[in-house]
């Protein structure tokens, strides 16, 4: 049942609760009747008025019950109907007792107390003078009738203000009560937030996370858990041993006191796991919380700080190595046009030479990584781009026109790229593509659009001996090469560059008749933002 539903329930049920206590009064003191076991002085004055007035009671009671129960008319006004018909009957039966000394208007306190209860206000005053007003009418109508001098007024008079003071510490019970059940309700709604706050949370975790009792049997399963898992559908309430046995075997090692963090890879997952366990209370028989990472995540992260570490490190190196490295340069350049130098020493100051340039290049590479110009990507017509990288290709390496082809279907491509850093990209695979190439053409551009996603892609295709496995996955990763005088940084600034115009270069195919590298160009319809 809903919180609202306990908000209109409630009352209700006090007030059904009310009607049964007034059915049960009326039927009991019918019984008394019916077997003569009447105590006196109830009835004294008029035992036909006493019993007329107590199946009256029984009768309204049961109907004003039915009432209750189809909760028609409304609360307010069924809770004004049964209070009057206890104020008349009870004034009847009072009379009939002979008035207050009959001890018959205290059952006028419950009716008071009942009805300052249900209807929270100053309304419940007014219960009280009526209640007090009928027994001090009672009281007079009795003296006059039975002609006693001796009256009970002041009896009448106190437990009128019996009513009177029911009434009030009704009232501040009621008030109390209501504050009381508003604050609970709003606490209620806040912890049912603040419930699916948690629970919303703890499903949108990337963190695998997993909820057990002591007998291993699972009560909670986030959506990366049962990825990591590789189960389908709903796991709670099944045991772990039945969802991965693997994880079951190492709860068991963790209970028997290895608490280091392990790897495992589900039987029919494919990412390894690491995995930790920990106790939600202080007693070894508590629920566990059990915490699912996914390792070659974390190993990315790990390579990605100490890559951004070890690119301070290296731009600060760079920086103090460029300036003797400089010195060096140009004291071999002004030894070189000395006229009294041998053939030999020719020879060591190429080396020299050579070598001085190589450290330039790879200073000049990691100083780029740092201070990388911002992209500013624009739409232009790939083929009129091709047609003059590859004559600039050509003419810088004094290739013939066989050696590098392109094809652009259709014609009228358009790609969204920062040209100068294209440029650069393409250069950088175009010069690989030539070290490795053993046949013509040599390179081969190739421009098309994707048709699962219509972006525009240009492959870049040489005929080389394509490259090893073990090496495929490392290609991009900085610093990695197989070439004695590569820098192993052309591939890495290479895709970050493709990166930052929201494009991705990728190793397409890899036979040993040779490479492919695509470069897949953003969405033509896809607005870039340059931050």
């Amino acid at each position: 049942m809903s919180e609202p539903d306990l908000q209109v329930q409630t009352p209700w049920g006090a007030l059904k609760l009310f009607s049964f206590y007034r059915i049960i009064l009326s039927g009991f003191l019918l019984v008394l009747i019916a077997t003569g076991n009447l105590p006196s002085p109830f009835g004294i004055h008029a035992q036909g008025m006493f019993t007329t007035g107590v199946i009256g009671h029984l009768t309204a009671g049961i109907f004003l019950l039915l009432l209750v129960q189809y909760q028609r008319p409304a609360f307010r006004d069924q809770v004004f109907a049964q209070l009057i018909v206890d104020f008349i009957v009870f004034a009847v039966l009072m009379y009939a007792s002979g008035g207050v000394s009959s001890g018959i208007g205290l059952l006028l306190v419950m009716s008071v107390a009942a009805g300052s209860l249900l209807l929270i206000g100053r309304t419940v005053y007014v219960f009280a003078a009526a209640g007090a007003l009928i027994i001090l009418l009672v009281e007079f109508f009795v003296s006059v009738s039975t002609k006693d001098q001796t009256t009970n007024f002041t009896q009448a008079g106190l437990l009128g203000a019996v009513l009177f003071a029911t009434a009030g510490l009704a009232h501040i019970l009621a008030t109390r009560i209501k504050i009381s059940e508003e604050l609970a309700a709003r606490r209620g709604k806040d912890l049912v937030s603040l419930s699916r706050l948690n629970a919303r949370i703890v499903q949108r975790m990337r963190s695998g996370l997993l909820v057990l009792d002591h007998k291993g049997i699972v009560h909670l399963a986030n959506v990366s858990a049962t990825r990591f898992l590789s189960v389908s559908g709903a796991v709670d309430d099944i045991p772990l041993v039945k969802i991965s046995p693997e994880l079951y075997e190492l709860l068991k090692v963790w209970r028997q006191g290895d608490h280091t963090t392990r790897l495992f890879r589900p039987v029919h997952g494919s990412t390894d796991v690491q995995v930790s366990f920990t106790y939600l209370g202080s007693e070894q028989d508590s629920d566990i919380l059990v915490f699912m990472e996914d390792a070659a995540a974390m190993r990315q992260k790990a390579q990605q700080m100490k890559l951004a570490s070890l690119g301070q490190l290296t731009a600060s190196i760079a920086h103090e190595i460029r300036n003797p490295l400089g010195a060096i340069s140009h004291a071999g350049q002004l030894l070189s046009e000395s006229p009294k130098l041998e053939e030999s020493d020719q020879r060591l100051l190429q080396i020299i030479k050579d070598h001085s340039s190589r450290v330039n290049k790879i200073i000049e590479n990691i100083l780029q990584l740092g201070r990388r110009d911002d992209s500013i990507p624009e739409s232009f017509s790939i083929a009129l781009w091709l047609e003059k990288f590859a004559e600039d290709f050509r003419l810088q390496n004094d290739l013939s026109e066989q050696a590098i082809i392109y094809s652009i279907d259709p014609e009228n491509t358009t790609v969204t790229m920062d040209q100068s850093q294209l440029h650069q990209v393409v250069t950088n695979l175009c010069e690989n593509a030539l070290h490795y190439s053993t046949r013509n053409p040599k390179i081969e551009l190739r421009c098309s659009i994707r048709a699962d996603s219509d972006r525009p892609y240009l492959d870049i295709i040489d005929q080389g001996p394509g490259i090893r496995e073990e090496q495929a996955e490392q290609i991009f990763e900085p610093f990695f090469t197989d070439r004695t005088a590569g820098t192993g940084l052309g591939l890495y600034i290479a895709s970050e560059l493709c990166e930052a115009n929201q494009a991705v270069l990728a190793l397409h195919k890899n036979t040993t008749e040779g490479c492919v590298f695509r470069i897949t160009f953003a969405h033509p319809d896809k607005q870039i933002h340059i931050e």
